[in-house]
């Protein structure tokens, strides 16, 4: 079923309005959502909705948090969530990274009493209109294991780096640190496909293609699947954004993150508040003059661009660009939601009393 963004949003927002969200907050959070299912992570749009919600109800989530710094020097800040929405969280903190990059030349924000922040591009890429890099992590449920192990002690933990250019489009990555993201898991389940080999363990430590490993006490693997080709760098980068969103702020890391899914409770002996992220805004100035650091940005993505490929219909990508193609094409024609979504939208639109269409 095929909707445009501006109903979607629309929904959204006012879903969040109902359990409480104050209006600007409840925009905030509905626009995070939906740039997700405008990009093509239909994993973390729309689809994730009913989550919030059944947080909100499990009392894990405060639909109107007083979002606080409670440390801080001229380019660092440690923000407290007040256990609100990571979809609000997340901006709060990002623009304050940025406007100590102004002031300073770099900020850094780290996060703890949030929850899921949606995707991760979203929150680097609120830098680029002030001519700055920026960096988004955050931690989440444990779902991986790292290499060599069953248990599971890590999430997906993404990281989305954007970088501006002039006439270009921008650089931006984001990416999980497991092989795929869960989000695409719950995909491949709703469409009753298998998962492709290397995603996931059985409970046992062993290779397994059902979609639904999870369900079934098995985990995710790192970013490379297995030993031989790189997981120990998957698990690297994953321990990584874990310190730098958690260890380093106050939040909860490791097995001990509280899961999103509401009918897991967290852990009964935490080791922080909440969830975690970090952010870094970077001036570019701040480097080298702005306008030409964005020129060799355009001539780094048009020599790669130009690159020579093994197969004549294929081209070098960059970062980014998938997601820019499929928000052109959405913004368009709309974006087609499956079925078992939609039946979950207008589920909890006739409980709260929001009308889908």
């Amino acid at each position: 079923m095929i909707f445009s963004s501006e109903e979607l949003k629309r929904f959204a927002k006012d879903v969040f309005i109902k359990i409480g969200c104050p209006e600007k907050e409840a925009l905030q959070a509905a626009e995070v959502l939906v740039s997700a299912d405008l990009r093509g992570v239909d994993s973390h749009g729309v689809a994730r909705l009913s989550g919030y919600i059944r947080l909100h109800e499990k009392g894990r989530l405060n639909a109107n948090p007083e979002i606080k710094t409670v440390h801080e020097t001229p380019s660092t800040a440690v923000v407290d969530g007040d256990l609100g929405l990571g979809l609000v969280v997340g901006p709060t903190a990002m623009n304050l990274a940025i406007e100590k990059a102004k002031n300073v030349g770099s900020g850094w924000v780290s996060v703890k009493n949030s929850n899921h922040y949606g995707i991760a591009g979203y929150h680097a890429m609120m830098a680029l209109e002030s001519d700055c890099i920026g960096i988004s992590l955050t931690n989440a449920s444990p779902l991986v294991s790292p290499t060599f192990s069953k248990e599971r002690l890590l999430g997906t933990n993404p990281i989305s780096i954007a970088i501006p250019t002039k006439n270009q489009p921008p650089f931006v990555l984001d990416m999980a640190t497991t092989t795929a993201a869960n989000g695409k898991l719950e995909v491949l389940q709703r469409k009753g496909m298998n998962a492709p080999e290397g995603w996931l363990q059985d409970q046992e430590g062993h290779i397994t293609t059902d979609a639904k490993g999870l369900v079934k006490g098995g985990s995710m693997r790192p970013l490379g699947g297995d030993r031989e080709h790189g997981s120990h760098k998957g698990y690297a980068l994953g321990a990584v954004v874990d310190i730098l969103s958690a260890v380093l702020s106050g939040a909860n890391y490791g097995p001990w993150v509280p899961p999103f899914v509401a009918f897991i409770d967290p852990a009964p002996n935490p080791v922080g508040e909440g969830l975690g992220h970090f952010f870094g805004a970077m001036r570019i100035d701040a480097f080298r003059d702005g306008e030409e650091f964005k020129e060799h940005m355009d001539n780094w993505i048009e020599r790669f661009r130009a690159s020579e490929t093994v197969n004549k219909e294929d081209k070098v990508l960059i970062p980014g660009d998938p997601e820019r193609q499929t928000t052109e094409e959405r913004l368009k024609n709309g974006i087609d939601l499956l079925q078992p979504v939609v039946d979950d939208l207008q589920e909890l639109g006739n409980k709260l009393g929001v009308p889908l269409t």
